[in-house]
């Protein structure tokens, strides 16, 4: 299967998605969209996952985005309004999903970067709040090159997540940049050796998961959401939030946790 979706037992709550297509630069197919779409689907449904981490196979590349020589013959096909095959349809209709563009997965994720990424590639990466990368990753949306726009999450999240001159230049030079000029300007968290790399992903995502489940998650949505809004409804936002989950379950098991000098029990509650 192109992807893979697993719950490593050594990692309680976490889940691992792979992109399983190295002799093909892990580049996005039909079957691998479908997959891919239905493994965030998966993970967004379930409660017991408390943080996902993102990765590809092999030592090149992490994701080259779409495979063009498959979905590009099915798009002209539907364009000129012949008929396609059902699977076909469903990789278009998951497009979106599967790079995690306008699909909140609900919970936080970590990419693990183990190659190149470019275009959808950079889309899911944009997507993750924790970022890892091997010294030889290299980074780049080529699309205004094609004569296109990046229609993923690039011209969406990207200007909010580094200083908008970065983010021009990548979106509108069309060059790589490498792992070192990604650190410098915020779009991943660290460079880390391959063979570290899973491992570090794990540590974050393990720490990630041990903390109260509803305050992760909602602490999450409230960034999200708060980002851009002006200051009086950020502020207000937040204490609507944090009112929320100061009456839970898991805030009062919190304080019994410290009074008793052991660790909390959490219950999602």
């Amino acid at each position: 299967m192109p992807v893979r979706l697993e719950r490593p037992p050594e990692h309680p709550h976490v889940a691992l998605v792979t992109l399983d297509r190295p002799d093909k630069a892990n580049s996005l197919d039909p079957a691998m969209l479908r997959e891919l779409a239905a493994a965030w689907r998966e993970i967004a449904e379930d409660a017991a996952v408390r943080c996902a981490v993102l990765t590809g196979e092999g030592s090149r590349v992490f994701c080259a985005g779409m495979d063009m020589s498959t979905t590009i013959p099915i798009s002209q096909r539907f364009a000129r309004g012949e008929r396609i095959e059902p699977g076909e349809f469903e990789a278009l209709r998951s497009v979106s999903t599967a790079l995690l563009a306008g699909f909140d997965l609900g919970t936080p994720l970590v990419c693990a970067v183990n190659g190149h990424a470019r275009a959808g590639g950079f889309d899911m990466m944009l997507a993750a709040e924790i970022r890892f990368a091997v010294p030889e990753a290299t980074f780049a949306l080529e699309e205004v090159a094609l004569g296109l726009y990046p229609t993923g999450n690039a011209s969406v999240l990207l200007p909010r997540q580094i200083p908008l001159v970065h983010a021009h230049e990548i979106l509108l030079a069309a060059r790589p940049i490498s792992a070192e000029r990604a650190l410098a300007i915020g779009l991943i968290n660290q460079i880390v050796e391959p063979g570290e790399l899973l491992p570090r992903a794990f540590e974050m995502a393990d720490t990630i998961a041990a903390n109260a489940p509803l305050a992760v998650r909602e602490t999450r949505h409230g960034v999200r959401e708060i980002s851009g809004r002006s200051l009086e409804e950020g502020y207000r936002m937040q204490e609507t939030i944090g009112r929320e989950l100061r009456r839970t379950e898991d805030a009062r098991e919190a304080q019994r946790a410290f009074v008793e000098k052991r660790r909390p029990r959490w219950r999602g509650r």
